[in-house]
């Protein structure tokens, strides 16, 4: 509980003295008569709260703003959001890096980005300023100036880098409210993304040398992402039953080297059953770079060194030409994903299923993110709402169709 303290200095002859007294009847009495026999005398107010094990002091000049204080202070404690004053005297660049380390099990990638937007557009406006400092004010401005050089998504992914930088402020008792509520971001607009046809895919493996055209496949067949493709080792694929486990990616490290690290997420552990076509074209792609069952670690991808994979290189040295040559500039790896995902969702493939093979933890996200409409599937839906809600204007070939069959059930019959 906050206590209050009246510290009464003045001077007595020729000497300054102080002395405090409590907040009591007794205490303000004996402070009352202590000033009288002072000169120049005045009096402050200690407000003591004990914080995290020790004692932290504020001083105010008025008995009133004592009071104000003491009384917000006993709230924040039981609402159990009080904090220590004086861990916030730390800057923003001292506690950004003690936000990185706090999180051990963070994706190598993943810091690597943190690390970036912290390095460039964090620390050069706010890494000096203490963190209780920092307002929302602050935030919105930096947000502001963001915006006039940086596309949207940019912006909002430094925002977000800045926000749980300060949820950890809070969270470790430096602030007691994050600065970055109702702050202002620019609107993000939808990309176009592309949706590749089975006779797009065959013009982009035949543009690819044999050692990388299984990948293709890997992602519009198995929907691996670019980093498990990268990281699938041998040992993890059973061409016999026709499964690949997915346990392990490369991604890179805040100097763009690659590093092995385990799956994006808990679900995105899993074994995916393999068709027939592409256990045999994994199979030649192993026997054309001579590895067998017992080669287990061996890396199924590598780059023409011999090491692993790196996007970046193998985008500039494989993907761009053959998509240039295909015909499909704007086609991504990451769309072949999204292509198998619409394609079970068309299929009308169970979600779960389609959740497992995609390796999220939620059915939601797979059809919020990655399935898209297709133009025969949304066709299709329009003519049968018209013939639903419209019967006279039903296309004459359905009515023929309809026609066909019903006298071939009777043929039938």
């Amino acid at each position: 509980m906050a206590q209050i303290v009246y510290r009464v200095s003045g001077r007595d002859g020729d000497r300054r003295v102080t002395k405090a007294f409590r907040n009591t009847d007794q205490g303000r009495q004996a402070a009352s008569a202590f000033k009288r026999e002072l000169s120049d005398s005045r009096t402050r107010y200690d407000v003591r709260t004990r914080i995290g094990g020790r004692v932290v002091t504020r001083t105010f000049a008025s008995k009133k703003e004592a009071d104000a204080y003491a009384a917000t202070t006993e709230a924040d404690r039981l609402r159990g959001v009080m904090f220590d004053p004086g861990r916030g005297r730390v800057t923003v660049r001292e506690l950004g890096a003690e936000w990185l380390a706090s999180n051990p099990a963070k994706r190598a990638d993943t810091r690597a980005t943190d690390e970036y937007h912290l390095r460039t557009h964090i620390f050069p406006a706010l890494g000096d300023r203490r963190i209780d400092s920092v307002v929302q004010t602050d935030v919105q401005s930096l947000v502001n100036h963001l915006s006039a050089r940086l596309a949207p998504r940019t912006v909002r992914r430094a925002h977000g880098v800045l926000r749980s930088l300060c949820a950890y402020a809070e969270m470790t008792d430096r602030i007691g409210r994050s600065p970055c509520r109702n702050v202002k971001l620019p609107r993000v607009q939808p990309l176009e993304r592309s949706m590749p046809l089975p006779e797009d895919l065959a013009r982009l493996v035949a543009a690819m040398d044999e050692s990388n055209r299984p990948m293709v496949y890997l992602g519009a067949v198995l929907g691996l992402r670019f980093s498990e493709v990268a990281g699938l080792r041998v040992g993890r694929m059973d061409l016999g039953s026709g499964s690949v486990s997915v346990n392990e990616t490369i991604t890179r490290d805040s100097q763009g080297r690659p590093v092995f690290d385990a799956p994006k997420s808990a679900a995105s552990r899993r074994t995916i059953a393999l068709p027939a076509p592409l256990r045999e074209l994994l199979a030649d792609h192993l026997r054309r770079r001579g590895l067998t069952e017992a080669d287990s670690d061996a890396l199924v991808f590598v780059s023409p060194e011999g090491g692993p994979l790196r996007y970046a290189n193998w985008r500039n040295r494989v993907w761009s030409p053959a998509r240039e040559a295909a015909g499909l500039p704007n086609l991504g790896f990451h769309d072949l994903r999204r292509a198998m995902a619409t394609a079970l969702v068309e299929d009308r493939t169970d979600m779960k299923t389609t959740q497992v093979r995609m390796g999220h933890s939620d059915s939601r996200l797979t059809l919020a993110l990655y399935a898209q409409a297709v133009p025969e599937a949304d066709q299709a839906a329009a003519d049968r709402l018209s013939g639903r809600f419209m019967p006279g204007s039903r296309d004459e070939r359905a009515m023929d169709g309809e026609q066909r069959d019903t006298a071939g059930d009777e043929d039938s019959l």
